[in-house]
């Protein structure tokens, strides 16, 4: 066995301690290294082993001889004599196995470049290893990045120790960044590849709005307060519903916070997004009626077979319930799940209307169909002969 090797176990401990890289894998990828230099050079037998010594850096290479009465392999095979008098006071019998040591006198020489490049090769694996691993756990989470440079439409973010991507189409629309600013992203996923961990990321995900209050609002990261549905358009309006699990605690409140402290956090953070912030129920009609805040519904009623709704509204806030371009209401089928028909009082009385005249003018045709109404002259009678006139003389 050669001598120590405390470089090697010093080099080895400063990788481990600023690469986050197992000592014993780069001791492990040494001797794999070690043993394919001994086998090119020694030839390449099965029976060959390359044991590195944890504690001191003692290099070892053994090989694994075969008890036989003829040796016809002498790189594999060893006779009873011979094993005997390499190992006094030990009996051997044909078919035993006898380790030997055969290690070179110039064998670190030989294998300095072969350990040099496996040892590289092995902190590149490991270092895309360690990255992936670090931001998979990552994955479904809000990080901070930094804006590094422009990709064609994409944006590169440095998150610490890689780049995400954020591409055009996970970006808010009209959202301009600036190189050096620092941005909160949602990993969407991570891919392991062999140029290291892909990171794509998102600006328009809805779970970025959640993960935010996560992070500003200690009731929801603890569970106190709960975020049951949430439904965005990004960069414009989110609606999002929390309930309390625990007395006494107000869940809208806790997410508004002092002053509007902790939504206000959240809205910068989104360029200026508007956030409505609703009870949830588990009753639908009072779901739908909140959900569609800021708009006062009058009448909500909710089919849960098909799920549909129709709710009525005063006159003046229609166009508030459905929202510019529709917006508010198509949040509200978001957040709930139903389709929902908004109309307004005007409009369910002209309906009621129409569908009281259409019921008349129904029912009319159905009395004329049956001939209670004859409109027709009646015909002329001839009553001579039933009278016993005779005009003939």
């Amino acid at each position: 066995m050669e001598s120590g090797n405390k470089e090697l176990i010093d080099a080895l401990n400063v990788l481990e301690r600023e690469k986050s890289i197992s000592k014993e894998v780069l001791f492990t990828a040494l001797e794999n290294s070690l043993l394919a230099a001994c086998k090119s050079q020694y030839g390449k037998n099965d029976n060959i082993r390359v044991e590195i010594d944890r504690e001191t850096g003692a290099v070892a290479v053994y090989a694994d001889m075969y008890i036989v009465d003829e040796v016809v392999s002498p790189a594999t095979e060893m006779n009873v004599v011979t094993a005997e008098q390499k190992f006094p006071g030990k009996k051997y019998e044909v078919g035993d196995v006898v380790t030997v040591e055969i290690t070179p006198k110039d064998f670190g020489r030989i294998a300095a470049g072969a350990a040099k490049q496996a040892v590289v090769q092995k902190i590149r694996e490991e270092e895309r290893r360690v990255l992936f691993e670090q931001y998979r756990n990552q994955e479904k989470l809000v990080v901070s990045g930094i804006v590094q440079r422009f990709i064609g439409n994409n944006v590169s973010v440095h998150l610490g120790k890689t780049d995400g991507i954020l591409t055009e189409t996970e970006q808010i629309r009209g959202e301009r960044f600036r190189p050096g600013e620092r941005i909160k992203v949602y990993v969407l996923e991570v891919k392991d590849t062999n140029k290291g961990p892909k990171i794509t990321l998102s600006r328009t995900h809805p779970d970025l709005v959640k993960r935010l209050f996560e992070m500003e609002v200690t009731e929801v990261a603890n569970g106190t307060v709960e975020i049951m549905a949430l439904s965005r358009d990004p960069g414009a309006r989110t609606k999002m519903a929390v309930r309390s699990n625990e007395y006494g605690v107000d869940a809208i409140g806790a997410c508004v916070g002092p002053n509007g402290m902790r939504v206000n956090a959240v809205v910068d953070e989104l360029g200026g997004e508007k956030i409505d912030i609703i009870q949830w129920s588990d009753v639908p009609e009072i779901l739908i009626k909140n959900a569609l805040s800021p708009a006062k519904a009058i009448y909500v009623s909710a089919d849960i077979e098909s799920r549909t709704a129709r709710v009525i509204v005063p006159d003046h806030q229609l166009s508030l319930a459905i929202g510019r371009e529709g917006q508010n209401a198509r949040l509200a089928a978001r957040l709930t799940g139903y389709k929902i028909d908004i109309k307004s009082e005007s409009q369910i009385e002209q309906e009621q209307q129409e569908a009281e005249q259409a019921e008349a003018e129904q029912y009319a045709d159905e009395q004329y169909a049956d001939g209670q109404y004859d409109n027709s002259e009646p015909a002329d009678i001839d009553d001579s002969e039933e009278n016993g006139l005779n005009t003939e003389q």
